[in-house]
């Protein structure tokens, strides 16, 4: 299988979901990559009022498309995520956006507060003295819609996006449903570390240099978006309606019960309830995120 290298470049990066932007890499299933991406913001130096390689970007500064040869709608492409090594600056920003959020706590939007960050040796240090242990994951992968045009990039879809899900990290897979011809993958807004939610809407926001490899799945166990991780298995659900997002994860959730269990959905709800969190994944991206976990080991079959 071959290596493919990939450096954030004007010719390399979008800030939109377009499955006719051509790709910028064509690579085999099987093939594995090394993925710069700079932060959310495209920044070029340790500046957030500094120069961006997008100079107006109508949504994240993303690396690719990737295209994957022989991905086709109905398969799943595997994204294994085998390291990921964060710059060594990030930065946070809470009260930037008038929302109801904000002004439900009390945040005064337009006086923002931002924290820089200092990246080490698996800390991250901001200027107030405080100090972060490192978890770091990407904010964005994802596929073009099906439907042609551009797309933006904050919302989170069933062929993923921002999905903003901190258990993605180094060691997990991520399965998501194959849209368009070769796929088009593109991915980036590295996050040193976020709890889950995404409160202020920005994570330690870096720059973020993965390894990763890519495959095709025909027959997965389920055609939704989903996750073999660290923390065990995810499923996902977006909706601007918090509890039809909290069904839909869980209901991806049962259906991998069902399969890998061999039983019904009613008795696979009743074995999820024991085992199975559900957790708020990001309240930032214009629908709610929630994620299903079923960690590993916590169900046997004896």
């Amino acid at each position: 299988m071959a290596e493919h290298r990939l450096e954030p470049t004007a010719d390399t990066v979008t800030d939109v979901f377009d499955r006719d932007r051509p790709p910028v890499l064509t690579v085999d299933p099987g093939d594995t990559l090394t993925v710069r991406s700079l932060n959310a913001s495209g920044l070029l130096a340790k500046d957030t009022f500094g120069p961006k390689l997008i100079p107006e970007p109508k949504g994240h500064c993303l690396t690719g498309p990737i295209a994957v040869r022989g991905a086709e709608p109905g398969m799943v492409l595997a994204i294994r995520l085998e390291s990921l090594q964060p710059d060594d600056w990030g930065f946070t920003v809470a009260a930037v956006r008038d929302n109801a959020l904000n002004r439900r706590l009390g945040v005064v939007p337009g006086k923002p507060v931002e924290l820089t960050w200092d990246i080490a040796d698996g800390k991250a240090v901001n200027q107030l003295g405080f100090e972060v242990q490192l978890a770091p994951f990407l904010g964005v992968i994802g596929l073009p819609p099906e439907e042609p045009g551009q797309h933006s990039t904050v919302p989170p879809r069933p062929c993923g996006g921002n999905i903003d899900c901190r258990e993605l990290v180094a060691g997990s897979t991520l399965f998501l449903p194959v849209t368009v011809p070769e796929a088009l993958l593109c991915l980036g807004d590295g996050h040193g570390a976020q709890g889950d939610g995404e409160v202020s809407g920005t994570a330690v926001e870096c720059g973020m240099t993965t390894r990763l490899t890519v495959d095709l799945v025909e027959e997965p166990p389920i055609r939704t978006a989903h996750a073999i991780t660290p923390a065990g298995r995810v499923t996902f659900g977006f909706d601007s309606d918090l509890n039809e997002a909290s069904a839909q994860a869980l209901s991806a959730m049962l259906d991998w019960m069902a399969v890998g269990y061999g039983v019904d959905r009613t008795t696979a709800l009743a074995l999820a309830s024991p085992v199975v969190d559900l957790r708020i994944t990001q309240v930032a991206n214009e629908v709610w995120g929630v994620h299903a976990v079923l960690p590993d080991g916590a169900l046997t079959n004896v």
